[in-house]
C-alpha cells in the first residue's frame, strides 16, 4: 500500500511539472510587451530589477529571438534561479554608464551593478548587447556572463561554507569544561540492508531507541542514494557494547564526527549548560545576528549566557569552476571563530563538591570571599550536557522530567528557607542599628516561648537548653531560636524590612547567572509579630538564594561590606563590592569572632587543626502547616576562613533539601570540612 501511494505522489508531481512548464512557455507572449517601445538601457534596468523579485520568466521574455532559440525557458530559469538564489542575491542595483550603438541593429549598454550575497557585497562592471529584431523591438542577447563577467556557459558556481569554531569554556587553570571532541555517528548504507530490510531496521530501532518510522523517514530523504551513508543517531565515544551490537546488523556503519563535548558530564552541566540547533523562534529573534537555519546556539547555562562571545560566525566563498577545474573566487567572507571564555571556577573543586553531594538534592557554592571569585557552582542531581548534544531519546527525556529528584532543576538559582544560617545576619542588623547589644542577657525561656497569650497556641521552639548567659555569642553557639525571635521583635518590622532591603533582598544579584532574588515575606511586609519573630531565626516566610547568603556572609570577612561575586576570570584580583558598609567594621568583627566561637565551641565537628574557621549551620522545617508531621527539613552549612590575612580565603555554602532523620544540618559538616583540611 505504501509503495502504491509513493508511486501515485511521484506521478502527480510529474504531471504538475509538465503543466507548469507549459504555463511558463505559453505565458511568454504575454510578457513580450515588456520589450515593445523600450530603449535598451531601460530594458536592461527592467531586466535587472526582475532578479530582485525572482521574475525569471519575465526576464526570459526580454531575450532576443536568437537567444530564445539557443536556450530553453526551463534551462534559463534553472540557470538563473540556482545561481541567484544559491548565493542569496539581494538588493541588486544597476547604473548604466554608457550606451554604444555599434550599428543600426545592435547596441551595447555598459553598466555597473552591485548586490548583497551570502558572502559579501559584490560590485562589478559589465556590458549587455541588445539586438533589434524583425518587429523593430530590442531583445537582450543572453550569455552566462550577464550574471558575472567571468562566467561562461559551461561554468558552474560553487559556494563553500567556511566553518567557524565555537570558543572553549575553560576553568581558571585552562582545563576545558566545554570544547571540541569526537562522537560516533551511527548510520545506514541503504543498499547493504540486504533482503531482510524490515527486520534489520526493526533491530536498529530497538538498539538505538529510535522509532522505525523515524529511521524510514531519514532513509527516504531526497539526498539519499543507495550508497549514501545516512546518519541515524550520534552517540558518545566509548559505548563499546552498543557499537558491537549495532555493527552486527548488515548495512550499519559508524563514523567519527566532531561535536561539542563536556568532559565532566553531570558535574558541570547546571553550570555550563549545553548547545543545540537554533529554533525557528530564535532565528526570527536573532535575524540581524548572522544566524542561519543550520546554526547552533547556547540553550542553557554559560553556553547561553556567553553566546555572543563563544559563537563563531561562518564565512562563505563564492567560486566559479570551469570544466577543467580552474577556480575563480568571486567573493569571500572569512569565518570568525568564537572566543574562549575562561572562568574563575576550579573544576576540581567543582567535581569534588558534586561528588560529596551526588546522592542529595543540593546546591553548593565556593567563593574566594576576599576577591569575589566564584570557585564552584554546583547543583545535584544533574543531567548530562552531552546527552543534549548527541541527541536525547524520548525515553531519556521523559525519565529526566519524571524523576522525583528533579535533575533538570537548578538549585543554586533557587531560594529556600535558610533556618539558623540567617541568625548572624539578624544579629548584625540588630547591632548595627543599636536595637540589640551583644552583651545583653535575654534570659532563659526553656525550650518554648511566646511573647504573650495573644499568640494563642503558637510558641517559638528551640532544640536545646544551656546554662550559659543568654547573650549574642552564646545564642549563636547554641543556635537559640528564642533569643533571635526576641531580637527580631526588638529590631521591629519597619527597621528589619529597611535593613533587609539594604542588603539586597527583593533585588537581583549582580552576577552573570540570573538568580532568584531573596525575599522576607510573600506580601513584602511582616504581617504580625509571629511572622516577625519567626523571621529572626530564618523561618516564617524567609527565602534566601545561596549566592546571596554567600555575599551576606562575606561582609563579616570584609569589614562590613558585601563582596560582588564574579565568574569571568581576570588577571587583576582587585575586589569589587556589591554593597559597601552595610555593617560597621566593629559589628562585622563581633560577628566574625562569634562565628569563630561557634566552630570552636558549638559545632566542634567542623574544626580543622591549625586552621581558624568560622561558620554556622542551619536547619529549616518545610511543612504545609504548623501541625504537619510529614514535612521535610532543609539543611544549610556555611564555613569560611576566619583569618583575614590568609592569601586565598575560602567560603563554602552548602544546602541539602532533605536532612530529616539524617542528622539535620550536621549531615553537611563532614562534607564541607574536607575542603579546609
Amino acid at each position: 500500500m505504501k509503495n502504491y501511494w509513493n508511486k501515485l505522489i511521484i506521478l502527480m508531481i510529474s504531471i504538475l511539472s509538465i503543466i507548469l512548464n507549459a504555463v511558463c512557455v505559453n505565458a511568454l507572449p504575454f510578457f513580450n510587451f515588456t520589450k515593445k517601445g523600450m530603449e535598451p538601457h531601460d530594458l536592461l534596468i527592467k531586466y535587472m530589477n526582475c532578479i530582485n523579485e525572482s521574475r525569471f520568466i519575465e526576464m526570459y521574455s526580454m531575450l532576443d529571438d536568437e537567444s530564445q532559440k539557443q536556450v530553453s525557458v526551463e534551462d534559463f530559469i534553472s540557470r538563473n534561479k540556482n545561481i541567484y538564489e544559491g548565493i542569496k542575491a539581494e538588493n541588486l542595483t544597476v547604473n548604466v554608464t554608457e550606451v554604444d550603438k555599434k550599428n543600426k541593429d545592435e547596441i551595447i549598454v555598459k553598466y555597473d551593478t552591485a548586490m548583497d550575497t551570502i558572502a559579501i557585497n559584490i560590485a562589478f562592471s559589465n556590458e549587455a548587447t541588445f539586438i533589434l529584431d524583425k518587429d523593430k523591438r530590442y531583445g537582450l542577447k543572453w550569455k552566462s556572463n550577464l550574471i558575472f563577467p567571468q562566467l561562461d556557459d559551461g561554468d558552474r558556481i560553487k559556494i563553500n561554507a567556511l566553518k567557524a569554531k565555537r570558543g572553549n569554556i575553560l576553568d581558571r587553570n585552562g582545563e576545558i569544561i566545554a570544547g571540541p571532541g569526537v562522537a560516533s555517528s551511527i548510520g545506514i548504507i541503504p543498499e547493504k540492508l540486504e533482503e531482510n530490510k524490515e527486520i534489520n531496521i526493526s533491530e536498529i530501532s530497538k538498539i538505538l531507541d529510535i522509532s522505525v518510522d523515524e529511521i524510514n523517514r531519514q532513509l527516504s530523504a531526497p539526498y539519499v542514494k543507495k550508497t549514501t551513508f545516512v546518519p541515524i543517531k550520534t552517540i558518545s565515544k566509548g559505548q563499546v557494547d552498543l557499537e558491537n551490537s549495532i555493527l552486527r546488523i548488515p548495512g550499519v556503519m559508524i563514523k567519527d564526527v566532531e561535536v561539542r563535548v563536556y568532559p565532566y558530564g553531570e558535574k558541570t552541566s547546571h553550570l555550563v549548560g549545553y548547545i543545540q540547533n537554533i529554533s525557528l523562534k530564535e532565528l526570527e529573534s536573532y535575524k540581524d545576528k548572522e544566524y542561519n537555519k543550520n546554526s547552533i546556539i547556547g540553550k542553557a547555562g554559560l553556553e547561553r549566557i556567553y553566546e555572543e562571545k563563544l559563537r563563531g560566525i561562518d564565512g562563505h566563498e563564492i567560486l566559479i569552476t570551469n570544466t577543467k577545474g580552474k577556480k575563480i573566487t568571486i567573493a569571500k567572507k572569512n569565518e570568525k571563530n568564537g572566543e574562549d571564555v575562561k572562568l574563575t571556577i576550579d573544576v576540581h573543586m567543582q567535581c569534588a563538591l558534586y561528588d560529596e553531594f551526588t546522592s542529595d538534592k543540593s546546591s553548593s557554592i565556593a567563593i574566594n570571599n576576599k576577591t569575589g571569585e566564584v570557585l564552584a557552582l554546583v547543583s545535584t542531581p544533574a543531567f548530562n550536557s552531552n546527552d543534549f548534544i548527541v541527541g536525547m531519546s524520548k525515553n531519556k527525556w521523559n525519565s529526566l522530567n519524571e524523576d522525583a529528584n528533579k535533575p533538570l532543576f537548578n538549585r543554586f538559582k533557587a531560594c529556600l528557607c535558610p533556618g539558623s544560617t540567617f541568625k548572624p545576619i539578624v544579629a548584625a542588623i540588630g547591632l548595627n542599628t543599636g536595637k540589640i547589644r551583644s552583651e545583653d542577657d535575654y534570659g532563659h525561656s526553656g525550650l518554648h516561648w511566646q511573647k504573650n497569650p495573644a499568640w494563642g497556641s503558637y510558641f517559638v521552639k528551640t532544640l536545646k537548653e544551656y546554662n550559659d548567659v543568654s547573650n549574642l555569642r552564646n545564642a549563636l553557639i547554641y543556635s537559640d531560636n528564642i533569643y533571635f525571635a526576641k531580637a527580631a521583635l526588638n529590631i521591629g518590622k519597619d527597621i528589619l524590612k529597611k535593613e533587609l532591603l539594604n542588603i539586597g533582598f527583593n533585588e537581583d544579584i549582580p552576577f552573570d547567572f540570573k538568580m532568584n532574588p531573596s525575599s522576607f515575606s510573600n506580601s513584602g511586609e511582616f504581617n504580625g509579630e509571629i511572622q516577625l519573630a519567626d523571621s529572626g531565626y530564618g523561618q516564617g516566610q524567609m527565602l534566601v538564594n545561596p549566592l546571596h547568603m554567600v555575599c551576606m556572609y562575606s561582609s563579616f570577612f570584609n569589614d562590613g561590606s558585601m563582596i560582588k561575586p564574579y565568574i569571568l576570570y581576570k588577571d587583576s584580583k582587585t575586589p569589587e563590592l556589591w554593597k559597601e558598609n552595610v555593617f560597621s567594621k566593629e559589628v562585622s568583627d563581633v560577628i566574625l569572632s562569634d562565628l569563630t566561637q561557634v566552630v570552636e565551641q558549638g559545632i566542634r565537628l567542623a574544626q580543622v587543626n591549625g586552621v581558624p574557621l568560622a561558620g554556622k549551620t542551619g536547619t529549616a522545617e518545610i511543612k504545609k502547616s504548623k501541625d504537619d508531621k510529614t514535612g521535610t527539613e532543609v539543611g544549610w552549612f556555611c564555613l569560611f576562613n576566619a583569618d583575614k590575612n590568609i592569601e586565598r580565603p575560602l567560603l563554602i555554602m552548602s544546602m541539602v533539601e532533605d536532612v530529616k532523620d539524617r542528622g539535620g544540618s550536621s549531615y553537611l559538616i563532614q562534607k564541607v570540612k574536607k575542603f579546609f583540611e
